[in-house]
């Protein structure tokens, strides 16, 4: 009997690795257990895949602003292509040019629409942050009470937590900044950017 090892499991069935350990946990897929390692059996992940309905998502990409234009045609071009090679129907593909800590994003208020009216089945994003800079967990739990899973690609882990407490700082004061000076105005950017030079000095 073959076994896979989670994060091969989670790629074969087109779920995170976090997804496929709570289920596992849930008793909801069988898997052994290895030491501190689960591993999934083939027949367990042929069970799930007959027949299986593909998932319909929906990518969401936000950027902090407007001179980061070409990172967001990069990170919807990337989740396109992450959700084809997975076999993800695309439902609709969201963006924002905003601050992570803007709650009034009127792509957010769109992808909230979707969740609740039952439409989609998954939220691809790259980071955590791209969806929400506070309150991930909030916003999780309120996507899967209406069925929904978001599916970040990359591990926030694999940053340093100095490198998320700067990237916190920094979505902060821009956001303060923008709303104090204006979304454009010089003294926004020369205040931003002396924040910048000032923790690039340290």
């Amino acid at each position: 009997m073959r076994l896979y090892r989670t994060g091969k499991a989670s790629q074969l069935l087109g779920i995170s690795k976090p997804t496929l350990i709570r289920k596992i946990k849930s008793g909801e897929i069988k898997a052994y257990r290895v030491g501190k390692e689960y591993r999934v059996p083939e027949s367990e992940i042929k069970r799930i895949l007959e027949g299986k309905i593909p998932d319909k998502v929906v990518i969401y990409a936000r950027v902090s602003s407007r001179d980061q234009k070409e990172d967001l045609e990069r990170q919807v071009e990337y989740l396109k292509n992450y959700s084809s090679s997975r076999g993800y129907q695309v439902a609709k593909i969201l963006t924002d040019i905003s601050s992570g800590l803007n709650e009034n994003r009127r792509g957010l208020k769109q992808l909230f629409k979707l969740v609740e009216s039952g439409e989609v089945t998954k939220v691809i994003i790259t980071y955590r942050d791209r969806l929400t800079r506070f309150g991930f967990k909030y916003l999780e739990q309120y996507f899967n009470s209406h069925g929904v899973e978001i599916e970040v690609i990359f591990d926030d882990e694999e940053k340093t937590p100095e490198k998320e407490l700067v990237e916190d700082l920094l979505a902060i004061i821009t956001s303060f900044a923008g709303k104090l000076y204006g979304a454009r105005s010089r003294k926004k950017k020369r205040l931003v950017e002396a924040v910048k030079n000032a923790l690039r000095d340290n």
